[in-house]
């Protein structure tokens, strides 16, 4: 496997629960590139949301290491994982968790805000296809518009690297998503596929798919 942007090495992730233990990840190697779109697939519980919360700095690996170009994540500190996170990384989760007194645009800038290189919020906007409903609240919107908003407001940022468990396009940063939708991994570079806590298939695509040409 080549060297890439955002690595993780032989990571395994138990969790304790009383005297019960469960192993999430068994020593996933995995390497992303600048620019990458890859897609994890695989069932509830093989362990594709565990790594994507340590890649985020989330959480934190039992062993293993994890490198996001010259910073060292497993073993780092709340405080350095907290200006990673700030610094370099995007999320977009299925709870949108946004503000209902506040409009989509003022959404997208609670996060521009407090990102030092951030875009324009209408920006954002626009890059989803939201510019017409920027002054509407999520109760105005539609369940898709409200969905768009937690993209733009991860793009505001410039993030780096973009982890999300939602379909995505083209954005021109290296893009990691979880999902259980087929049709996704034809617009992937890389199709990572999951099961029982290990990376157990790689696929890539010589010609990624636009999403105008996928059958939905």
């Amino acid at each position: 496997m080549g060297e890439g942007v955002l690595e993780a090495r032989d990571v395994t992730r138990t969790y304790t629960s009383g005297e019960v233990q469960v192993q999430a990840l068994r020593g996933v190697d995995v390497a992303f590139e600048q620019g990458e779109f890859a897609v994890l697939l695989g069932p509830s519980g093989s362990g594709k949301s565990t790594l994507l919360n340590i890649l985020g700095g989330l959480d934190t690996p039992t062993t293993g290491t994890v490198r996001y170009r010259d910073h060292v994540l497993s073993g780092a500190s709340e405080a350095a994982l907290t200006r990673y996170r700030r610094e370099h990384v995007g999320f977009v989760f299925q709870v949108y968790n946004l503000v209902p007194s506040l409009t989509a645009l003022e959404n997208v800038a609670l996060v521009a805000d407090i990102s030092e290189h951030a875009m324009p919020p209408e920006e954002a906007l626009e890059r989803v296809g939201l510019s017409g409903r920027a002054d509407h609240c999520p109760s105005q919107l539609s369940g898709g518009e409200q969905q768009r908003v937690a993209p733009a407001r991860a793009l505001v940022k410039r993030p780096d690297l973009l982890l999300c468990d939602e379909p995505t396009g083209a954005l021109g940063t290296t893009v990691v998503v979880i999902t259980h939708n087929q049709a996704i991994s034809q617009m992937a570079d890389r199709v990572l596929t999951f099961s029982d806590g290990r990376v157990v298939g790689e696929q890539r695509n010589a010609f990624p798919r636009p999403p105008s040409d996928i059958r939905w």
